[in-house]
């Protein structure tokens, strides 16, 4: 069967266009071939800087004939009916068939497409694809009609089998295809003919053009690993620098060259952030110091002088920047030494968010919050204060203007040299984390406080503006601080109940967006939300010990605050479901934990889902649970059709049958174990004592009518089903179980 090989060869294509382009490559022209009826057993695609390859191979020779029906409107339908169905088969209006059926006569439409040979369908949909092609950026290069990414020189199609190579016809935009390519641009001279993939593949690499680019990659990276080897050095880590740099070459030449003996004090990061954003260069380090103290560039031609001239233009731009680094670095470790106080006033200049205040006034709400979370998790609420205070001072910084991603790094430099203590120091870097889902959480107490207090305020002050994620839109990364929050607590075991957390920092938000509200009226509200820990029992507190008439605006917060304290909780249990999909627990185990108190503490409604979870697995578990359901049944039917609860009075001495007495003894000892577990929160032990009911439930349903006509045993048969309805209950809301 037919091999079919397509180059488009240009200009440069930006490295950072180039997967995606070879993907989109491969599915457009595979999808068109198969919508045209050619199937094909498998495809690969390539990207260079100068040119995107595909090869699908065992292409059909041919399509089959196709006769397809399809049913259309009826035939007394109006005009505009029938002549959309018209427009869509592609027929004439005598060419449609009129059929008797029970809706009356309706028009169908026999369309027969004769079978079509490869070629003439490759060129087709190769046409198709190059003109809709879906690239980030394009433009008409020339005075053709034509939009690519960069002047398209060539296109290269052919269809082999084992007769031979066919030239597939297929001109596009003047550019007609051909079985010719060309090699490196600089190592390589004339153009190359080919007669199929391997072919293709081999002169390529003969004219100096390495097409996989996960092949030039592990070129990259295994010779600069063997030449930092070779001077006893590492280098340091850069899988999206290695994959840009693969894609600026085509014949990638590694070259290792020294730093200027000036530069090598400037912090690690700084080396490699601006060797990485400014030349593409990868970092070398000592692997004892961690000090950055060479560099690797990729050329992509070999020279005479085995790079010696590259190198030394490379050295020579490179003491250009690394100038402007160390001016940076030298004037901010002068303000940094001093105190650092210019930058934070300066933060009362920059603008967090147009509702929201400045980065200044963030700071403070987050230094305010952050006393409070130490206070619960067991850290200096002094220094979590100050920590909070000095954490963002580098956002102000030359270092950071000019390389943002730097933001928290060199605060943690700037710290220290300001002689605070290096665990307040680590918080400027920790505090961001963790940044993605599988990045580290921070576990020093003071990094936890303040980066549950930053993300904290982050979601209540969106919260308290209304601007919360909608659909698949995200613009202020809410989902992704919900998540780092949960990451926080429950990575690092902590015992703290958010929703006082949401009430004191929705009041701080609410406090700066509604005038007036007393700044004595907030901070006596907040410590009552310290004290109480739920906000209308705080409110009342401050409302009624107020000698004057609470202002309007404190007023306000008795509405406004604690749905928007509900509605954020309720946005993290979703995040929390998410996240604990991956540990195979089930929504609706999380659901029936949920319902239970304290389900703002999210350690503990994990340990109860887990414990939940597993119980489930078992099968006294699983029986446990359709008995439960069936109690639950039966006892909620016959709560609606007497009009009472039955919630109380089972007593022994109306038991008749054995199981019944069963029961009542099992219930018994299952309770005694039950309560002090979960008293200690002991839910595995609590749940592993009610799944033992099981035997019991079982035997009693078997043997037992609940509905008897004896009434005094009804109502005792009820109370003790009560009773189990009870027992299960206490662990979690089991009627949200599924199943």
């Amino acid at each position: 069967m037919p091999e079919l090989l397509i180059e488009l060869f240009s200009e440069e294509i930006p490295a950072r266009m180039q997967a995606k382009a070879a993907a989109d490559l491969q599915k457009l022209v595979t999808n068109g071939l198969v919508e045209a009826g050619l199937t094909y057993a498998g495809a690969k695609a390539f990207a260079t800087p100068r040119r995107l390859t595909l090869v699908v191979s065992d292409v059909l020779a041919a399509s089959a004939p196709v006769r397809e029906e399809r049913k259309g409107p009826r035939a007394d339908a109006p005009d505009k009916a029938i002549d959309g169905f018209l427009r869509a088969t592609g027929l004439s209006r005598d060419q449609l068939e009129s059929r008797e059926t029970k809706k009356g006569d309706v028009l169908f439409a026999v369309i027969e497409r004769p079978w079509r040979p490869a070629a003439e369908i490759v060129a087709e949909v190769l046409e198709e694809t190059v003109r809709t092609f879906p690239w980030p950026k394009s433009m008409r290069w020339g005075s053709g009609t034509l939009r690519w990414v960069r002047p398209l020189h060539r296109i290269l199609c052919l269809l082999r089998t084992e007769e031979g190579a066919e030239v597939v016809p297929v001109s596009i935009d003047g550019i007609a295809a051909s079985d010719v390519t060309e090699g490196h641009r600089f190592l390589s001279k004339g153009t190359l003919k080919v007669t199929g993939f391997d072919d293709y593949e081999a002169k390529l690499k003969r004219a100096h053009v390495v097409l996989d680019p996960q092949a030039r990659a592990d070129h990259i990276r295994a010779d600069a690993e063997n030449a930092a080897f070779a001077q006893g050095l590492e280098v340091v880590e850069d899988s999206g620098l290695l994959r840009e740099v693969a894609g600026l070459v085509e014949w990638p030449v590694v070259l290792m060259g020294e730093i200027g003996e000036d530069f090598l004090s400037l912090p690690p990061e700084v080396l490699q952030t601006s060797m990485r954003e400014h030349q593409k260069f990868f970092s070398v380090k000592d692997a004892k110091s961690g000090q950055i103290v060479r560099f690797v560039t990729v050329a992509n031609t070999e020279t005479a002088d085995h790079g010696a001239t590259i190198l030394a233009g490379n050295q020579k731009v490179l003491a250009a920047r690394l100038a402007d680094a160390k001016f940076f670095w030298e004037n901010d470790l002068r303000i940094a030494k001093a105190g650092m106080q210019p930058w934070r006033d300066s933060l009362t200049n920059v603008t967090f968010h147009r509702e929201l205040g400045s980065q200044a006034a963030r700071i403070d709400r987050i230094a305010a919050l952050a006393r409070g979370i130490a206070d619960q998790i067991g850290t200096d609420p002094d220094q979590s204060a100050l920590a909070a205070e000095l954490a963002k001072a580098d956002l102000s910084s030359e270092m950071v203007y000019e390389f943002p991603e730097l933001q928290g790094v060199m605060g943690r430099y700037y710290i220290a040299e300001a002689g605070h203590p290096q665990e307040v120091a680590d918080v400027a870097r920790d505090h961001y984390a963790p940044l993605g889902p599988t990045d580290d959480v921070p576990t020093a107490p003071l990094s936890v406080a303040v980066a549950l207090a930053d993300k904290l305020d982050t979601l209540t002050g969106f919260w308290a503006i209304d601007e919360k994620p909608t659909g698949s839109k995200d613009p202020y990364a809410l989902r992704r601080a919900a998540l780092g929050v949960i990451r926080i607590v429950l990575e690092n075991d902590l015992r703290l109940p958010l929703d006082p957390l949401f009430d004191a920092q929705l009041v701080r938000q609410k406090a700066s967006l509604v005038n007036p509200i007393a700044e004595e009226e907030v901070e006596d509200l907040l410590r009552e939300i310290a004290n109480h820990g739920v906000f209308g029992a705080a409110f009342r507190a401050v409302r009624d010990a107020r000698t004057g008439s609470p202002s309007d605006g404190f007023l306000s917060l008795e509405d406004q605050v604690p749905d928007k304290s509900i509605d954020l909780l309720a946005f993290f249990h979703d995040r929390l479901k998410v996240y604990l999909r991956d540990r195979d627990i089930p929504h609706d185990v999380i659901d029936a934990c949920l319902a239970m108190d304290g389900n703002d503490d999210l350690r503990l409604l994990v340990n109860r889902a887990e414990a939940l979870a597993q119980t489930l697995k078992t099968e006294n578990g699983e029986n446990l649970l359709q008995g439960f359901k069936r109690a639950n049944n039966i006892l909620s039917q016959a709560e609606e059709a007497d009009g009472v609860e039955y919630s109380y009075g089972a007593d022994i001495k109306f038991a008749e049958d054995p199981a019944e007495k069963a029961l009542f003894e099992a219930l018994d000892a299952a309770d005694a174990t039950i309560q002090p577990a979960l008293k200690a929160e002991d839910f595995g032990t609590a749940m592993a004592a009610m799944a033992g009911l099981r035997p019991q439930v079982d035997a009693f349903f078997e043997a037992v009518q609940v509905n008897s006509d004896n009434q005094v045993l009804r109502r005792n048969r009820l109370n003790l089903l009560s009773r189990i309805r009870t027992v299960c209950l206490q662990v979690a809301d089991l009627t949200q179980i599924s199943g």
